[in-house]
Formats: structure tokens, C-alpha cells, sequence
């Protein structure tokens, strides 16, 4: 078989004649391709980040650059622009008219016709605002700006702490693809002593087998890890803007259980005083006052003021006028029913989010208990006897003295104990994270 021009063949020996026989062809731009594509992939992972964030840089960065924030800020410019369109006045008013024109009788186009006959009016109005409406108006304004000032401050606490939580994902997914890698190493050296063993007749070819394909175990474990911690990092570079950190970046920090003393009572008294969807609650009251007045002072009815000028039959004339509506069918009841039961739901809404907070921090603070005993009782010695089981059934097993069961099984025990420790380490991290927004502080009391 002749390969064609530009393509790679694949030989295979035939055992009966001693001859290599074509089996396949590949072409040879298909297979640079290829290479080219697994060398980039290699370098790419090789490829130290350049850029390396702190929890705090990376809450700092989402604050400034996060999209969604970025864009509920505006809102906060709507609200003073709305209170510059609240503080206007009303515009005076020109009129003007010229009547008695004798625009089909040109020859009576004359300077006598034009003064005695043809009238000339000009005038101006202006209307008064009774009911102190535009003070009305820009108290409203004011107080709807500060409520939106407020729920912006709480959307900045929300980011924090999904920032927070992004960020513990990736040291959870980075410590985990460091165990997985010195366990895959260390089962390595462990296949490498078996393979002796096989050679030298200790150990039983289906032994070394079961062994051999328990090393897939390992390697998937690496694999994963890796994919988990790229994974990660997107989502938390997502969070944080993509335009803000390069594509190959990494985070400084490590999966760390801290213990704290923390009181309820303490916790309790500074999420009231510090969060800020409490606060835009409570403003919101103040400005359901705010708009009820402004429907009342909408209730009365304006003054409007004319003075106009009159030339007519060579006569210069001066008249003043003055119109009101008469509030006989329409007083703004309407709005002022639904301000006033706008005040009630205002209130009700700040009880409501009083009692949330409350909720939020007594939850967080038993999820941070619970948490804590779970990372203690790891602590407390079952991590050391599961890598002691390991190490021992290791030793055991190398001399013959256990079954490959029992040493299998003593490695599966010790991965799935280092591995949920570290899921709980990283769910201890978290709640930490959830009492600090429950509170409101990144310093807790």
C-alpha cells in the first residue's frame, strides 16, 4: 500500500510474516493540527498567572467594575436629576394677537386703519403654585433619591459577598487539585512498587492489575480538580468584570479554618444598625410622608395671573386677570387615599425587613455553629487516623502482610476524608461570609 502525497501511514507488524502492512493514513496537515493544538493547550496550563488577586482586591475590583452595580449607580444620578426637574418653576407665559386686520381690503392697509380699528393685544401669565408644591415636591424628591442611595449600598453588600463566595470556591477547587495531585503522584509510587512486586512473584497478576486500573481513579480526580478550578476562576472573573482581570490570572489566599468567638446578641444589635436595605426601609417611610403631602399640596388648585396690553381706536389700554379652578369635583382624593395606605404599607415593609434581618443573622450564626463543629471534629483526629489507616495499610500491603482490598479500600477512605474536609473548610469560609452579610461588616464583633 502506497501512502498518498502529504499523509502520514500507520504500520502494524503481522506476526505470521514478520511484515509491516499500512493500516491507516493520516494527513499530515491534520496531524500538525493536532500537535499544534496539544502544544498550546500544554503551555497554556504551564503558564503562570501573571496576576494574582487577594479576597479584598477582588471585592475592591467587583465594587468598581461589576457590571450590574455599575449600572444600578445610575439610578442614584436619575434620583437628582429628578429632584432638579422637582425644584423648577413654572414658566411665565406670552401671548400676543393683532385683530381687525384688513388683509383682503389692501388699499384700507393704512396707518389710520391701523390705528383706530386693527387691535393690538400682549400679555403675560404666570401661575402661582398654592399648597407649597414645589417644597412638596422637592422633599419628595430628596427622600426618594436617599432610599435609592440606600438600596444601591445594599446591592454593594449582596456583591461583596457573592464575590466572597466565588472567591472560596477557587481555593476549595485549587487545594483540591493540589491533593489530587501528590495523592496521584504517591499512588504512582505505589503502582511503581507493585509492578516490582508482580515481577518478582509476590504479588498475583490480577493484583497488579486491580492496582494498574485504580490509578485511572487518581488521574480522574486530577482532572476534574483542574476543570472545577477553571471553572471557578471564570465565574469569579465574570463577577468581577471581565474587562478588569486578564484570562490567565490566580488568587492569593489558602483554605484556612480560623476558629472565632462570636455572640448572637452582639451580632444581632450591629446588623440593625448597619444594613442597608434597613435603612432604605426606614427612609421609605419618610418618603411615603413625603409623597402624601405632596398629593395634598397637589390638592390645591393654582392661580394663574394675566397682564395684557390693548391698542385699539388709538386708545393704549392696560387689564388684568386672575383664573382658578374651582374645586367643586376633583380634589385629588384619589392620590391622597392611596399615599395615605402607601404610609401603612411603608411601615409594615420596615417591619418586615426588620424581621428578616434578624432571621438572616440568627441563620447564619447556627449554620456557623454547625459548621464549625463539623471542621473541629475533622480536626480533632479523623483526619490523622485516616491518613494513618492509609499509611499503615500501605505499609502492610508493600509487605504482604493485608489484602489489596483492604488497602484499596483504606486509600478510597483517606481520599474521600481529605476531600470533605476540604468541602467543609470551604463551607465554614462561606458562612463566615454570610454572617458578614447578614451583619453588614467585613469586620464581625
Amino acid at each position: 500500500m502506497t501512502p498518498r502525497a502529504g499523509s502520514f501511514c500507520v504500520y502494524r507488524r503481522q506476526p505470521s510474516s514478520g511484515r509491516f502492512e499500512a493500516r491507516s493514513s493520516v494527513p499530515a496537515g491534520a496531524l500538525i493540527t493536532l500537535i499544534w493544538f496539544l502544544t498550546a493547550i500544554y503551555a497554556t496550563a504551564q503558564t503562570p498567572p501573571q496576576v494574582r488577586i487577594s479576597l479584598n482586591q477582588a471585592i475592591q475590583m467587583a465594587i468598581a467594575y461589576n457590571h450590574q452595580l455599575r449600572a444600578d449607580r445610575t439610578l442614584i444620578r436619575q434620583a437628582r436629576a429628578n429632584q432638579i426637574t422637582a425644584s423648577l418653576r413654572p414658566n411665565p407665559v406670552f401671548l400676543t394677537d393683532a385683530l381687525f386686520v384688513p388683509f383682503f381690503s389692501p388699499h384700507a392697509l393704512n396707518a389710520s386703519t391701523l390705528n383706530n380699528i386693527t387691535e393690538f393685544d400682549a400679555g403675560v401669565s404666570y401661575t402661582i403654585e398654592r399648597g407649597h408644591k414645589r417644597q412638596a415636591r422637592m422633599r419628595a424628591a430628596r427622600d426618594e433619591t436617599t432610599v435609592t442611595t440606600s438600596q444601591v449600598a445594599d446591592e454593594t453588600r449582596l456583591l461583596t459577598y457573592q464575590v466572597a463566595r466565588r472567591f472560596i470556591q477557587v481555593l476549595v477547587a485549587k487545594s483540591t487539585l493540589q491533593f489530587a495531585k501528590r495523592d496521584l503522584l504517591s499512588f504512582e509510587n505505589t503502582v511503581t512498587i507493585s509492578q516490582e512486586r508482580y515481577r518478582a512473584g509476590q504479588i498475583s497478576e490480577g493484583d497488579y492489575l486491580k492496582i494498574k486500573l485504580q490509578l485511572l481513579v487518581f488521574q480522574t480526580d486530577v482532572s476534574s480538580a483542574q476543570v472545577a478550578l477553571v471553572e471557578a476562576l471564570h465565574d469569579l472573573r465574570q463577577l468581577i468584570g471581565f474587562n478588569a482581570l486578564p484570562a490567565n490570572y490566580g488568587v492569593i489566599g489558602h483554605l484556612a479554618y480560623t476558629p472565632r468567638k462570636l455572640n448572637l446578641q452582639d451580632l444581632e444589635v450591629a446588623a440593625l444598625r448597619n444594613r442597608q436595605d434597613l435603612r432604605a426601609a426606614k427612609e421609605g417611610v419618610a418618603a411615603s410622608h413625603s409623597q402624601y403631602a405632596l398629593a395634598r399640596a397637589d390638592g390645591k388648585r393654582n392661580l394663574t395671573l394675566q397682564a395684557n396690553y390693548t391698542h385699539v381706536s388709538a386708545l393704549n389700554n392696560a387689564s388684568l386677570f386672575g383664573t382658578i379652578e374651582i374645586p367643586i369635583f376633583d380634589r385629588n382624593q384619589g392620590e391622597i387615599a392611596r399615599t395615605r395606605y402607601a404610609m401603612t404599607q411603608a411601615q409594615q415593609l420596615r417591619q418586615a425587613v426588620g424581621d428578616q434581618v434578624l432571621t438572616d443573622v440568627q441563620n447564619a450564626y447556627a449554620a456557623f455553629q454547625t459548621s464549625s463543629k463539623v471542621v473541629e471534629l475533622y480536626n480533632s483526629g479523623y483526619l490523622r487516623e485516616a491518613q494513618e489507616s492509609r499509611d499503615i495499610s500501605g505499609y502492610a500491603y508493600r509487605r504482604g502482610a493485608v489484602s489489596l482490598l483492604s488497602f484499596l479500600d483504606a486509600e478510597r477512605s483517606y481520599r474521600a476524608t481529605q476531600l470533605q474536609y476540604r468541602q467543609a473548610v470551604g463551607n465554614y469560609m462561606v458562612v463566615v461570609e454570610q454572617l458578614k452579610e447578614a451583619v453588614a461588616a467585613r469586620h464581625l464583633p
